[in-house]
C-alpha cells in the first residue's frame, strides 16, 4: 500500500529543497500506480502483465527560465541529484517570459470535491483470465465468426499528488476497469475485423464479458461481404463511437497554444458559431465516476464545468497559465502534464448534448447514404480545417442499412460541415469524450 503520509512528506521536502538550492519556484508531483492486465487466445491464457511504479517529477523556475526532471528511484541521494540537476538546466535554459508557476488567486483551495473515482476492488488475475474467455467464447460463439484476435481485462490504481512551492498541495486516487475482445469472420475467403472494448472506473459499471464479447462478435459478422462503391456525394452518419473523431479536431483548434502560434483554423472565431445552432459541447471535470474527472488541473488550479461551445457558438479557448499569459487571458483550468516536461492542455470530460432523433431516426431523415462504424488514418490541415479520413461501415438505402462497404474516403472542410450537423439522440457515456451520432448532407465521398 502506499504511504500517503511519506508522499506528502516527500514531495513538501524536494520542493525546500529546490528553493535552497537557488530556485525561485518549485512543484513536485508523484505518481503511484498499480495495474494487472491478463490477455487470452482460444480460450488459454496468452500474456500477464503485473506493474507497480512510483514516479517522482520536479519542475523549477529561476526567473522565467524552467526545467523539469523525473526519476523512479527515490532513494536520499536521487533526491539530491535530481534537484541540483533540475537547477542547474533552468539556469542554462532560454529565458521564457510565460513561464511561472499558476496564478495563487486561481489555486483550487478548501476540500476537494468526492468525485467517487476510486474503487478498492483488486480482481485476481485468475478472475480476468476467466472474464477475458468468458468475452472471447461469445463472440466466437455469434455465427460468421471464424477466429480471435484475443480477450484482454485490465486493472489499474493509481494516485496523483501535486505540491507547490506557493501553498497547493493536493492529490486524488482513482482505478479503472477495462474489458475486450477482438475477433475475425469470414466469409467466402472475406474476412473482417470487429471488436469491443469498455472501461469504467468502478467494477460494478462495466458491462458483463457476454454482452461485450456478442458486441464484438456482431459487429465482425455484420462487416463481411463488403462492397467498394462509386466515388459520390450523399449524407454521411457517423455512428455514436466514430463522430468524436470529426469533433476532436476543433478541441484541438481551440487549445491555447496553437491560439498563440496561430495555427489553428478557429483562431478568429471566438463568439461565432461554429457548429449548428443547439450544438453545445460541456467540459465537466466534475461528472461522478468519469474517466476524466479530476477536483483541480494539473496546475493546481481550480476546474469547472463550461460549455467550450454553447448554442454553437465559440466561448473559450483551452488555457493553462503559460498559453494565458501569453494571450493576457486568465487559465481556465485545462492544464496537463505528466512528470516531465511543462503543462499543455486538454479537457476533461467532454460531451456534446444529444438531439432528438436515434441513429434510424437520422437514417430515415437522410434516405440513402453512408453510415461510417470504422475510421482509419484521419488527415486534416490545422491553418485551414480541410479534412478527410479512410472510412468504412454500410450503405444504406430508404433509411436501412443495405450492405456493407469498404475501402472509402470521406473529406470536406470542417468549419462548413460543423453548420450542417445534426445530433442523434444515442450519446452513451463511455469514456471521457462522448459524442452522439451525427449525420452531415453531401459530404464527398470517394470510392472506386
Amino acid at each position: 500500500m502506499t504511504d500517503t503520509r511519506l508522499s506528502a512528506d516527500l514531495l513538501h521536502d524536494i520542493v525546500q529543497a529546490a528553493l535552497k538550492a537557488g530556485a525561485d519556484a518549485a512543484e513536485a508531483v508523484s505518481a503511484d500506480r498499480r495495474a494487472l492486465s491478463v490477455g487470452v487466445r482460444n480460450g488459454r491464457l496468452e500474456d500477464l502483465e503485473r506493474e507497480e511504479s512510483r514516479d517522482l517529477g520536479l519542475r523549477v523556475f529561476v526567473g522565467r527560465r524552467q526545467a523539469s526532471v523525473s526519476a523512479s528511484d527515490l532513494s536520499a541521494a536521487t533526491q539530491a541529484r535530481l534537484v541540483e540537476r533540475a537547477v542547474a538546466m533552468a539556469r542554462l535554459a532560454p529565458e521564457d517570459p510565460y513561464a511561472d508557476l499558476a496564478p495563487d488567486d486561481r489555486l483550487a483551495r478548501g476540500p476537494l470535491p468526492d468525485l467517487d473515482l476510486y474503487d478498492p476492488i483488486e480482481p485476481s488475475a485468475e478472475t480476468m483470465e476467466r472474464q477475458s474467455a468468458e468475452a472471447e467464447a461469445a463472440a466466437l460463439a455469434v455465427p460468421g465468426v471464424a477466429r480471435s484476435e484475443g480477450g484482454h481485462a485490465a486493472w489499474s490504481s493509481s494516485r496523483w499528488r501535486l505540491v507547490t512551492s506557493h501553498g497547493f498541495d493536493g492529490a486524488y486516487q482513482g482505478s479503472a476497469f477495462s474489458l475486450g475482445v477482438g475477433v475475425i469472420a469470414e466469409k467466402d475467403g472475406a474476412m473482417e475485423r470487429g471488436g469491443e472494448s469498455r472501461s469504467t472506473r468502478h467494477l460494478s459499471d462495466l458491462p458483463g464479458a457476454e454482452a461485450i464479447g456478442r458486441t464484438a462478435g456482431e459487429r465482425a459478422a455484420a462487416r463481411v461481404g463488403a462492397r467498394k462503391i462509386a466515388s459520390t456525394t450523399a449524407p454521411v452518419i457517423f455512428d455514436n463511437r466514430m463522430a468524436g473523431q470529426i469533433v476532436s479536431p476543433a478541441i484541438g483548434a481551440i487549445s491555447g497554444p496553437s491560439i498563440a502560434r496561430g495555427t489553428s483554423f478557429l483562431k478568429d472565431r471566438m463568439g461565432q458559431r461554429v457548429f449548428a445552432e443547439g450544438v453545445s459541447l460541456i467540459d465537466d471535470p466534475f461528472r461522478r465516476r468519469g474517466m476524466g474527472s479530476t477536483p483541480f488541473d494539473d496546475e493546481g488550479v481550480s476546474v469547472e464545468r463550461r460549455a467550450l461551445f454553447d448554442d454553437g457558438v465559440l466561448t473559450t479557448w483551452l488555457l493553462n497559465s503559460a498559453a494565458a499569459r501569453q494571450l493576457g487571458l486568465e487559465t481556465t483550468g485545462h492544464a496537463s502534464r505528466g512528470l516531465a516536461g511543462p503543462p499543455g492542455v486538454s479537457t476533461h470530460n467532454l460531451h456534446m448534448e444529444p438531439g432528438q432523433r436515434d441513429l434510424a431516426g437520422l437514417m430515415a431523415d437522410a434516405g440513402t447514404g453512408l453510415l461510417i462504424t470504422s475510421m482509419f488514418g484521419p488527415s486534416l490541415n490545422g491553418n485551414t480545417g480541410d479534412w478527410s479520413a479512410g472510412v468504412s461501415g454500410f450503405w444504406f438505402e430508404n433509411g436501412v442499412i443495405a450492405y456493407p462497404v469498404n475501402e472509402v474516403t470521406v473529406a470536406g472542410k470542417l468549419t462548413e460541415l460543423y453548420l450542417r450537423m445534426v445530433r442523434g439522440s444515442d450519446l452513451e457515456f463511455r469514456g471521457a469524450f462522448n459524442v452522439p451520432s451525427l449525420m452531415f448532407d453531401a459530404v464527398a465521398i470517394a470510392g472506386k
